[in-house]
């Protein structure tokens, strides 16, 4: 049987960390609330569960709980922050509220000798805390296994039963030893198998999609993007002719892209795309507007009438991909349950109910590295798989005021000299994003002889994991300098270009 592990959420703002660690280590496992009934529980089989933090305390009424009963599944468990607290409190334990937080860095010391500690660098080493409430009084069974200057008992084991809890955050970076510890409880606790591979994941989604198509036909939009270009390659592979993909030329592209998409998938990945250019539609309506919100809606509604004319072509459809993926799910609902959503689950514009589609998604199971792997395993090309994230909206949230076709050019041929810098230096794969927003501001400068009254370029570099955080890159100056030099001196109608230093928060990746 495939090892699996069920990670329950209780709210952390580690908890898709948790699944991420965990998949690194080739082990399926799936996140799911904390509100799980016994029955579901029991239905998705588990090798081992975790129970991840979260921001309540179990000495509150109103706070997530679990049940007793999760024991008599006889198999590991493993309790984080919050999941140690909750398994103390229910167990017969007793946890209280802490006279001082500790949060950050401390020191472990660990007593005893638990398979969960096994071959860590040493008796003492480096955790990430996040905690006010501490467990004070063990449950019958449990032995101490682990304390810090702040929590006496920062983890506890009942080995007899397989259930281990630790107050300190094994999933982030910020500990050391964290992923020896969680790989000491997938294989020396769980007796996991390494056997959630890429290649065993694309044998398996081929014929799930198989399976869900049968003869019917599936409608694409492709944009050049790593989600939709691996749906499109993966559900290809499956049902070929039967997969028809749209790209929508929308005037707001980078330079030449295009041209270049639609080559790539014909010319590298043998997939048929129907392309549309759409760029005359796409600037009439944003004609004069502004907002930045206001652009993004106009935008989403001409893509949605326009998708949905082409799709309509193809009378044999009946099911539309997406690039869903596993983050876009997991916000779909919080730990609390379906009542309190974080987020509403995606899709193109409302077009599954419009057209009557059903949706074909066979990324949702995976993280965005995972994407990335999955394309590489199919042999996709570089270009195409470690493309930098492009927002929906193109360079019209790149252009701050007006979009016009001036406006665009500038903006395309100083994005277009930047990024070919950014290339031949060797950064492009070492920057989440890098790209040029053209501002609505003019500066006097001074080319030849002549005085100038021209635009003002900003460069953005930065560097992220998922795109929810993000810090500004220092680019070395020489770089810099050349990206400023050749803008100046290429691009007509810029004559000052300027980096900027802010990181997410405050700031956010896109100015729009």
């Amino acid at each position: 049987m495939t090892s699996k592990i069920l990670i329950l959420d209780y709210g952390s703002q580690y908890t898709q960390l948790i699944a991420r660690r965990v998949r690194e280590s080739h082990v399926y496992c799936e996140i799911h609330p904390c509100t799980w009934t016994m029955t579901e529980i029991r239905n998705f089989e588990p090798t081992g569960i975790i129970l991840s933090g979260g921001p309540a305390s179990v000495t509150d009424a109103e706070s997530p709980v679990t049940t007793p009963e999760i024991l008599d599944l006889k198999i590991p468990i493993l309790g984080i922050c919050y999941g140690m607290q909750l398994l103390a409190h229910t167990l017969g334990g007793k946890v209280e509220k802490g006279e001082s937080r500790e949060y950050g860095r401390a020191e472990m010391t660990f007593d005893g000798v638990s398979p969960l500690f096994d071959k860590i660098s040493g008796p003492v080493t480096s955790v990430w805390m996040s905690h006010g409430d501490h467990v004070t009084e063990m449950p019958k069974g449990f032995e101490v296994i682990g304390k810090s200057n702040g929590a006496p008992i920062a983890a506890f084991a009942d080995e007899a039963r397989c259930v281990y809890g630790i107050q300190f955050h094994p999933e982030v970076r910020h500990t050391p030893d964290g992923a020896a510890i969680l790989n000491n409880f997938l294989f020396k606790i769980c007796e996991c198998k390494t056997d959630w591979t890429m290649s065993s994941f694309i044998d398996t989604q081929i014929q799930k999609i198989r399976e869900q198509v049968g003869d019917a036909h599936v409608v694409c939009g492709v944009s050049g993007g790593v989600d939709s270009s691996v749906a499109a390659t993966l559900i290809h592979k499956a049902i070929g002719k039967q997969l028809h993909c749209i790209f929508v030329d929308n005037g707001l592209l980078r330079k030449d892209e295009g041209k270049k998409v639609p080559q790539l998938f014909r010319d590298h990945l043998q997939i048929p795309v129907e392309m549309v250019d759409a760029s005359e539609t796409f600037l009439t309506g944003l004609k004069g507007v502004i907002d930045p919100e206001a652009k993004r809606k106009i935008i989403g509604t001409i893509f949605v009438d326009i998708f949905e004319k082409v799709a309509r072509k193809f009378t044999n459809a009946s099911f539309l991909a997406q690039g869903t993926l596993y983050p876009d799910v997991i916000e779909s609902v919080s730990f609390k349950g379906p009542s309190a959503v974080i987020k509403s689950h995606h899709n193109v514009g409302g077009l599954p109910e419009k057209m009557g589609f059903k949706l074909v998604e066979p990324l949702r199971e995976l993280f965005k590295d995972e994407v990335r792997v999955l394309g590489r395993e199919m042999g996709m090309p570089e270009e195409l798989i470690g493309r930098q994230p492009f927002p929906g909206p193109g360079l019209a949230v790149r252009i701050l005021g007006d979009v016009t076709t001036d406006r665009l050019e500038i903006l395309r041929n100083a994005d277009d000299v930047m990024m070919q810098e950014i290339k031949s230096s060797g950064w492009y794969g070492n920057v989440w994003q890098s790209f040029c927003v053209l501002l609505p501001v003019k500066t006097v400068g001074v080319m030849g002889d002549s005085r100038t009254y021209e635009n003002v370029v900003a460069v953005r570099a930065v560097s992220s994991q998922d795109g929810m955080t993000a810090d500004w890159v220092p680019l070395p100056y020489d770089l810099l300098g050349k990206i400023s030099s050749r803008i100046i001196n290429e691009v007509k109608g810029v004559n000052r270009v300027v980096y900027d230093i802010s990181s997410k928060p405050p700031a956010t990746i896109e100015w729009e």
